[in-house]
């Protein structure tokens, strides 16, 4: 299924045209006001559907208005309001120190490059290609969720398994004024058509 690059190149190009009619205005569902509760929204969406965390988030964005309210946070109340995401120690360690970062070597600014990204708690090249990409419009690289990397290994655009090297494979194969959508169009079409449990895929839309 795999082929050669220039096999993959045309499956590529296929699987952005098929999804660009399907999902014409597809954009990330997470729901915040500004740049630091896009950056909260998505640490917290780790290992966790985008509908509870805006659950989660609709309570939380509330309570905690600004930065400075993440800095003075007790961790204890926090991890009890940001319990229902799951592994709620860890996002609290990060958010927490991530906030911290923000308002001390960051003029209470997120940061928009990757470099500076990649430096904040809780942080890998997913998080970092989300927020750039939503928050100024910079993309430097492709983000890979768990619908991106499964969708794309079913679609033969690559034979590995760890999120960089799917990242660099797509890379590769797509435009660079496609990566942004294609990540958003590739999750519509898992949520909408092509979900990780065990269904007829002869039933919904095909993108080869």
């Amino acid at each position: 299924m795999i082929g050669s690059f220039s096999e993959r190149k045309k499956r590529a190009f296929a699987v952005v045209r098929k999804l660009k009619k399907l999902f014409p205005k597809a954009k990330i569902a997470l729901r915040f006001s500004n740049n630091w509760e896009l950056l909260v929204a998505v640490e917290l969406s780790a290992q966790c559907t985008d509908k509870k965390v805006n659950e989660v988030t609709e309570k939380l964005f509330k309570k905690y208005r600004k930065l400075e309210d993440y800095v003075r946070a007790n961790p204890r109340v926090f991890e009890k309001d940001i319990r229902q995401t799951g592994f709620f120690r860890a996002k609290t360690k990060n958010i927490l120190a991530a906030a911290r970062m923000v308002q001390k070597e960051y003029h209470g600014k997120v940061p928009r490059t990757m470099a500076e990204m990649l430096r904040i708690p809780g942080v890998a090249r997913k998080t970092a290609n989300v927020v750039l990409g939503n928050a100024y419009g910079v993309v430097e690289g492709i983000a890979v969720d768990t619908h991106v990397m499964r969708l794309s290994q079913k679609l033969g655009l690559t034979s590995h398994k760890d999120p960089v090297k799917i990242e660099r494979d797509l890379m590769e194969l797509l435009p660079k004024k496609e990566w942004f959508d294609f990540t958003y169009r590739l999750i519509e079409y898992g949520r909408q058509y092509c979900p990780a449990r065990p269904h007829d895929c002869s039933k919904h839309p095909s993108l080869q």
